[in-house]
């Protein structure tokens, strides 16, 4: 039998015993129908997690593909990219319906993707690694609340918020090609530049400004808010050697949680 143990949620649990439309038993089974088998040899599933939990942050996605790729392992068949993929997707589509696709996508692949509304999103090869330190307000987002207010601003004047869109949008554009090219340092200043034109859209918050300003002061070579802002989380981009000492600032600045990672590693 399969026992799960995941201490952060409360839970620990045969997988017998589980919903069939659990997270953690659709993850688990999807990988026995990857790899074509109708049953587990004993095993514990310890998961911990560093990501928190309804931060934005794809949390769900990352225990899917963490999952898939260790027991996929264990079993010594390694699963693909491509179909850990697919069943952190099918996790996702269980409770978000129609999810586009991206926190699986990304995850999986440990690459960032480019994303226009309405088109297909298409993965980014970054062609040198960078380092970002995220800090997490702790408080949540409310992205509903916020796209609301952006609208009534736009109406009463468009021609002046359409220019702020169109420059996000170059923005967003520049920075896909840095990462391609592999241009770290033109990113920092991409994202700083695309902070101020959140703050100009209300889009940003005190907090997020207080962690933004403390990781810039801190040596980092740029930061904005993530998500869909007034809460939630900001990142930072970081060398290697000064991540640490970021995350350090962020966490005394009033960060409740802050993850140091590498965008751009291969995965196998």
């Amino acid at each position: 039998q399969v026992h799960i143990v995941a201490n952060q949620i409360g839970l620990e649990s045969d997988l017998e015993d589980l919903p069939n439309d659990h997270p953690l038993a659709l993850a688990v089974r999807g990988v026995a129908g990857q790899l074509g088998i109708d049953r587990f040899p004993a095993l514990r599933l310890q998961i911990t997690s560093t990501i928190p939990v309804a931060a934005g942050l794809g949390s769900g996605a990352a225990v899917s593909v963490a999952i898939a790729r260790a027991l996929s392992a264990f079993l010594g068949n390694p699963l693909k990219n491509d179909q850990v993929s697919q069943i952190a997707y099918r996790v996702d589509q269980k409770y978000h319906g129609t999810p586009s696709g991206i926190d699986n996508t990304v995850i999986a692949y440990a690459q960032p993707v480019f994303f226009i509304r309405g088109q297909p999103f298409s993965r980014l090869c970054a062609s040198q690694p960078f380092t970002i330190v995220i800090g997490n307000t702790g408080s949540a987002s409310p992205t509903g609340a916020v796209v609301g207010d952006v609208r009534e601003r736009w109406q009463t004047d468009p021609p002046a918020y359409e220019r702020l869109f169109d420059e996000i949008g170059a923005i967003a554009l520049a920075a896909r090609t840095a990462i391609e090219k592999g241009l770290v340092e033109a990113l920092g200043p991409l994202m700083t530049r695309n902070q101020a034109l959140l703050q100009h859209l209300t889009v940003s918050s005190p907090e997020l400004d207080r962690l933004v300003e403390t990781a810039l002061a801190a040596g980092a070579g740029g930061a904005k808010l993530s998500g869909g802002g007034r809460g939630g989380n900001m990142i930072a981009l970081a060398s290697p050697a000064n991540a640490a000492e970021i995350a350090k600032a962020l966490r005394g600045a009033g960060a409740v949680n802050t993850i140091i990672t590498t965008v751009g590693r291969d995965t196998t």
